[in-house]
């Protein structure tokens, strides 16, 4: 979402590192492209203009003009002033009271609530709480048919609700009906409109008079850019929204809205939708946020995947297997399987320092297929190849070439992909270190068979 700011900040920094010495002219010059670069972004134009402002009173300090490395004194104060921004630290939900308790979801038609509420609910039953999902929506009967069917998906229960109803009804049944199901938590699903009108605010007002949410949250779609700020704005007037979750956060918006939503409105940004998966919904880390725009990636965010999809004993099964070189393709598919949990691979190596701003690897496209089809042959391979992989002859790989809908090309790339893995892995484990470019490149390529 903010490579294009990334990229310009990258310029404005090799421009400071390259001038050896700062001084007032080269900083209120990168300033200038700084503002730019805001502004192009879609971010609010006082929001910008502050931002600058406020660095500039730094940069010009004694402590960095006289500094070692004023480039990167510099960049440690555009960081900084970015994470305070966009808020300074994380806003968890705050749930407080005796249950149901009862988070309230208000936006636009068409920015993404329905969804969000499941995705919510399914982020709630990894922190075990118990939710309930409520549509509210009687306007449009899709959004009661969608979310009956997400609730399905997430077995979780979900208001059986109807056109019939008015929203205030459907209200006070789904908090009786919350208790019978002995949920602690209700996320409500309210209807949307294609602008803001009194009808709608009115509706929302005694909704919220009836549920007392402990969270009303605004959902606001990123890619809108300024006209989210503007609706926040509206809706945070009207209603003293508490929190905001911003989706398409993963789209190709130009991420005005999430660095100016907090210092125009003061309501935090409490979550974001990365993806279209029911899984696809984070905690919003405003000192991440900056480190991935700054180009220096956000690797307690890929530490975090990991702990959430990989298992302590199976990760030290899988050391032990690789000192006694017993790793074996029925292995090589289980972490593949682990990978995939953890979200796409382009999503993954975003996150890595520097591999987002790298121009080899924007144009390169992964194809995700690739680990379908990585699959897709060992799946074909009966239990004895999978585990000796050493028996696989010819014969044998046209049989799995075809039962798998490849070639035997791909076959061999594969176990090629398979042995040096192994090899490396030993190599690590026995805390060598190769130090040719030949293996160095077969290194990176074992990790990456496609």
């Amino acid at each position: 979402m903010f490579d294009t700011l990334s990229d310009k900040f990258q310029r404005v920094f090799k421009y400071l590192k390259g001038q050896g010495k700062l001084t007032e002219e080269n900083i209120e010059q990168a300033l200038r492209e700084v503002r730019m670069a805001l502004l192009e972004a879609d971010v609010h134009y006082k929001v910008a203009k502050d931002f600058v402002a406020g660095i500039a009173a730094r940069a010009v300090g004694q402590e960095v003009m006289q500094s070692l490395t004023p480039g990167q004194q510099v960049i440690k104060i555009v960081s900084e002033a970015l994470t305070e921004l966009m808020g300074g630290t994380a806003e968890p939900l705050r749930f407080s009271g005796a249950p149901p308790l009862s988070v309230m979801l208000v936006g636009l038609q068409g920015s993404g609530k329905t969804t969000t509420a499941a995705k919510l609910a399914a982020r709630l039953s990894k922190d075990h709480r118990r939710p309930c999902l409520v549509p509210a929506d009687v306007y449009r009967p899709a959004a009661i048919d969608q979310l009956l069917t997400l609730g399905r998906q997430l077995q979780l229960p979900v208001y059986p609700s109807s056109v019939e109803q008015t929203p205030e009804d459907i209200a006070r049944a789904a908090l009786t009906y919350c208790g019978e199901q002995h949920c602690d938590t209700l996320i409500v699903d309210t209807a949307g409109r294609l602008h803001i009108d009194t009808q709608l605010m009115d509706e929302l007002k005694r909704l919220k008079a009836i549920l007392n949410p402990c969270e009303t949250l605004l959902v606001a779609d990123s890619m809108t850019g300024q006209d989210a700020v503007q609706v926040a704005e509206s809706f945070h007037e009207a209603l003293a929204v508490t929190g905001v979750v911003l989706t398409k956060l993963d789209g190709d918006a130009r991420g005005g809205a999430a660095l100016s939503i907090r210092a125009v409105t003061g309501c935090p940004i409490k979550l974001v939708g990365v993806g279209e998966k029911l899984d696809a919904l984070e905690v919003f880390h405003p000192d991440r946020m900056s480190s991935r725009i700054l180009g220096m990636g956000d690797m307690m965010s890929i530490i975090e995947k990991a702990q959430e999809n990989f298992d302590a004993k199976q990760a030290e099964e899988m050391a032990r297997k690789f000192r006694q070189d017993t790793f074996s393709l029925e292995d090589f598919r289980n972490q593949l399987r682990q990978i995939k949990k953890m979200g796409s691979l382009e999503q993954i190596i975003s996150l890595l320092p520097g591999m987002g701003l790298m121009k080899e690897l924007k144009k390169m496209q992964i194809d995700e297929k690739e680990l379908v089809r990585t699959e897709a042959i060992i799946n074909s391979m009966t239990p004895h190849e999978r585990r000796q992989a050493e028996v696989i002859n010819a014969g044998r790989k046209k049989r799995i070439a075809a039962g798998s809908g490849t070639s035997v090309q791909q076959v061999n790339q594969l176990l090629k992909s398979y042995t040096e893995a192994r090899r490396m892995m030993q190599r690590m484990m026995g805390g060598g270190s190769p130090t040719k470019k030949k293996t160095k490149k077969r290194r990176v390529k074992a990790f990456f068979p496609f």
